[in-house]
């Protein structure tokens, strides 16, 4: 259903199919935060709502963001008649004397992220943010870039800032340092995993970032960096190798895989395709790169993403503070501009001049050892079988990086309130508890292993209890398989994918709640759950889940499998599935391809008894 024209989604009529309605797009998203600036230009304030930084950096934040797209549309020849607004702006928040000064940067500052953007804009427009500057106003803006320099950033991505930083400085003709930039550079190569991939820092995690940060702005330096030529080579080169590996994070439909942190960032997930099309760098046939970036651009357009206004709410398919992370503010959504970037190439550019290709069709898994992953594409979708990750540091860090099954169609839910276990959704989890309250779920592996199209991870929800875990696509169903070793009785629950549950009073979906079995169908989609001969009895609900838990969908329906296990040893073995098209249900639900499945898991663990392992790559290494 289409929700946008109700919420004023300025993507809602925009074919976004070529470039001008590309950067028609840019100037609608833009122009409903006009009224948000401040009187001096360099504050935009949207809301009440707070994240962990101060005010002043979050004002930052919707000053700067919107110049990843402002920028390259100026440097493409675009007309953006709001230039002086910008440069007063910068003049002020960078001047210590004015009342809207941003701060001083200080280590892992918020403001060093948004110095970023201003550093890209300095580099490629810099007709409308430096010249037009007086003398004072160009010393303020180079002594503030110059002391944020030495200072700490985040052992991760933000190590590109300072990269990014020096860009807008070196167009500027201000002298800097450059050794503490360079060993930044080292260090981000570090972070290099090979076939592509990074990790985002010193720890094994791999999720968006990679695409729309690490690579995103290697490219950026691929392009733009006057020198460094070999490592400007291997930037592009593992771009290359990157760009045949994370196509399999996008349906059919363009919508890209819900996981992670970050999801609020929306559309920044076109960024790579965007980063490709900016260095010229042709990784896939431009008319496939262009048809990811435009697809992915026409599924949000037709979802609520915006308030009334025209302004994106934090949120992802709607406002919903409920997922967000700690450093949300109301400005950080505008970090999705980073998908306006090949604005800055002319119309006869191949990737605009290509005709936009469909996605490849891929029937078999697609093994991705760095994250941990088996993708699969079904009809309007794409599922991630995922072996978890961690990130204990990060709210709702379990829901993001340890369920079992993430998805692009369906999103994931967080958990509302973690003492209603009978309440839980548990999406592509398995939860227990042992007082019918509170509950507990992977949070964290003792070992991570794929072997093949095979997941497997060892798992502690108490430090008594283990669970060992092994998952295996079956498409269009994937199969669980847990076996669970604990000192004392246990209830359990283990839920399918969330579907969207119909906001109406009368009953429209149709629900089959049976022992083994939970089924959910609705006018566009059913998700069912199997047991398929565990050593327990479970029974099947249909669960409503608490509103705005998922990211995608504010009301769902999740198919459960509940049931007791006693102490000692219990296998649970569990088949999932979720597909469009209600008339598919009769057919797919009588025949889970289940055998391949199984036959390939007895065979690895035949090799290496009991566990997968023999061929296994252990995640983290």
């Amino acid at each position: 259903m289409t929700y946008a024209a109700v919420h004023a989604n300025p993507l809602a009529d925009n074919p976004l199919r070529t470039r001008d309605d590309v950067e028609k797009a840019l100037l609608d998203l833009f122009a409903p935060l006009l009224p948000a600036f401040s009187e001096g230009g360099a504050r935009v304030s949207l809301s009440a709502t707070a994240a962990h930084f101060d005010q002043a950096a979050a004002d930052l934040e919707g000053f700067a963001r919107p110049l990843w797209g402002l920028a390259p549309y100026a440097a493409g020849g675009g007309e953006f008649p709001h230039w002086p607004l910008y440069a007063r702006g910068l003049a002020n928040g960078t001047d210590p004397e004015h009342p809207e000064y941003w701060g001083k940067v200080t280590d892992r500052d918020q403001r060093m992220v948004e110095l970023a953007a201003l550093g890209f804009a300095l580099r490629l427009v810099p007709q409308h943010l430096w010249e037009p500057l007086d003398e004072r106003a160009k010393k303020n803006v180079a002594t503030y870039l110059l002391e944020a320099r030495p200072h700490e950033f985040a052992d991760n991505n933000w190590k590109f800032f300072r990269v990014m930083i020096d860009l807008g400085l070196e167009q500027a003709g201000v002298a800097f340092d450059r050794t503490i930039t360079e060993q930044y550079l080292q260090e981000l190569e570090a972070f290099y995993l090979g076939d592509g991939w990074y990790r985002d820092g010193n720890v094994p995690r791999v999720d968006h970032y990679i695409p729309f940060a690490m690579h995103f702005y290697g490219l950026i330096y691929a392009a733009l960096a006057t020198s460094d030529e070999e490592r400007k080579r291997r930037f592009r080169g593992w771009a290359r190798l990157f760009a045949p590996n994370v196509r399999h994070w996008f349906a059919e439909d363009g919508g890209a895989l819900v996981y992670g942190r970050s999801m609020t960032y929306r559309f920044a997930c076109a960024g790579f395709w965007a980063a490709l099309a900016f260095a010229d760098e042709e990784a896939l046939p431009w008319g496939e790169v262009k048809g990811y970036y435009l697809r992915h651009l026409r599924w949000w357009a037709r979802l609520p993403i915006t308030d009334r206004s025209g302004v994106l709410t934090v949120g992802f398919g709607y406002a919903n503070l409920l997922m967000s992370e700690n450093y949300n503010s109301a400005g950080s959504p505008y970090w999705a501009f980073k998908a306006f970037l090949p604005l800055a190439l002319p119309a006869s550019h191949p990737f605009w001049t290509a005709e936009e290709a469909p996605a490849p069709v891929f029937a078999k898994p697609s093994s991705q050892p760095q994250p941990g992953m088996v993708m699969m594409h079904t009809p309007g979708n794409v599922i991630a079988l995922s072996a978890g990750q961690e990130n204990l540091q990060m709210r709702f860090g379990s829901e993001k990086y340890a369920k079992f099954a993430y998805s692009s169609r369906y999103a994931f839910s967080v958990e509302s309130d973690e003492r209603i276990f009978e309440g839980a959704a548990l999406d592509g989890m398995l939860a227990f508890s042992d007082d019918g309250r509170h509950f507990r779920v992977r949070e964290t592996n003792e070992d991570a292993r794929i072997a093949g199209n095979v997941l497997y991870a060892r798992w502690r929800p108490w430090s008594d209890v283990e669970v060992e875990t092994w998952l295996l696509p079956a498409s269009p169903w994937h199969v669980r398989v847990h076996r669970i070793r604990t000192p004392r009785p246990l209830s359990t629950a283990e839920g399918g994918f969330a579907i969207p549950r119909a906001d109406a009073y009368r009953k429209l979906e149709q629900v089959d709640e049976r022992n083994g079995t939970a089924l959910v169908i609705s006018a566009e989609d059913f998700s069912g759950i199997a047991d398929l001969g565990s050593s327990i009895e479970r029974r099947g609900i249909a669960l409503k889940a608490p509103p705005n838990t998922n990211l995608l969908y504010p009301k769902t329906f999740v198919p459960q499998l509940r049931g007791d296990i006693p102490s000692g040893e219990t296998v649970l073995l569990t088949a999932a599935v979720a597909l469009p098209g209600p008339a598919q249900v009769a057919d797919v639900w009588k025949d889970i391809p289940l055998a391949p499945a199984i036959d390939e898991l007895e065979a690895l663990m035949a090799r290496d008894g009991r566990r997968v392992g023999a061929l296994a790559w252990r995640m983290g290494s």
